[in-house]
């Protein structure tokens, strides 16, 4: 099943980018468009969700410097707009993989896109990893890891039900119960012309 693999590569991404776990460590995509697009796009997802992940942790810290969190603000504004892309590619791909299928007249329409879906699959897996991380910390008091391990619970469960979604979706629409149409994000606070603080600006 897609989600299986998903799940699978998302898994791989989060303990290799761990290995080093530094949010400046160089990308390697061991998965060739070519021969392996879809890999490639999954893997490339959740590795920038795992480098946004850490992002968001650093910003965080009261005592950073105001000129480093400037600079890590345009770096996650950055991310968010290579995230959205990148899950634009993965519908683009759905999209040309099921071209062909006779779409059925009570066909109806999702409320997200699959690579939508895959989105949240690939947050939800840094979750799972970093709040199983919590549940075994040997510095923590027995409550927290009992708190964080009833979190874990839920959050593997949710795994389970969204990933048998996924699976559903993606089985309907190539039998042509369900149909695919993808809006564009059309972020506007990165465009010169529809951002008006950048447009005065140039």
């Amino acid at each position: 099943m897609f989600s299986d693999k998903a799940n699978k590569i998302f898994q791989e991404v989060i303990e290799k980018y761990h290995e080093i776990d530094d949010v400046d460590q160089p990308f390697d995509n061991p998965y060739d468009p070519q021969t392996n697009l879809i890999e490639h796009l999954l893997y490339r997802k959740c590795w920038i969700d795992t480098v946004q992940w850490h992002y968001e942790d650093i910003i965080r810290d009261p005592q950073i410097d105001p000129v480093a969190a400037l600079k890590l603000k345009r770096k996650i504004d950055a991310s968010n707009q290579d995230r959205t892309d990148t899950v634009e590619y993965i519908d683009s791909y759905f999209l040309e993989k099921f071209k062909d299928v006779e779409v059925k007249e009570d066909a109806t329409i999702n409320t997200e896109s699959p690579a939508w879906g895959i989105d949240r699959l690939s947050i939800l897996a840094l979750k799972i990893y970093h709040m199983a991380e919590e549940a075994n910390r040997k510095d923590a008091s027995q409550e927290h890891r009992m708190a964080c391990q009833a979190k874990l619970d839920v959050l593997l469960q949710q795994r389970v039900d969204l990933s048998t979604a996924i699976n559903q979706l993606l089985d309907d629409i190539a039998h042509g119960r369900k149909y695919m149409k993808v809006y564009k994000q059309m972020k506007m606070y990165n465009d010169d012309e529809l951002n008006p603080v950048l447009r005065e600006k140039k």
